[in-house]
C-alpha cells in the first residue's frame, strides 16, 4: 500500500516538474522537492523499492534543473 501511495506522490511531483523544465519556471522545483521527500521516505517504508525508486529519478531530474538552472549553490 505504500508503494502505491509512493508512485502517485511521484506522478504528482513528476506533474510539477515536468513544466519547471522550461525556462523561467525553474523554481517551481523547489515546490517539487518537499512532495519527492514524502514519496521517497513512503518508499523507503514499503517492502518494495519501486515507488521509492521512481520518487528518486523525479528528484534526479528537479535537482539536476535546479543545478542547471544555478538554484543550488
Amino acid at each position: 500500500m505504500l508503494n502505491i501511495l509512493a508512485y502517485l506522490v511521484g506522478l504528482v511531483s513528476l506533474v510539477l516538474v515536468i513544466p519547471a523544465q522550461i525556462p523561467l519556471l525553474g523554481a517551481i522545483n523547489w515546490i517539487a522537492l518537499p512532495v519527492i521527500v514524502v514519496g521517497i521516505v513512503l518508499g523507503a517504508l514499503s517492502s518494495k523499492t519501486g515507488g521509492r525508486n521512481f520518487c528518486l529519478i523525479v528528484g534526479l531530474i528537479a535537482v539536476v534543473r535546479l543545478s542547471l538552472g544555478g538554484g543550488i549553490i
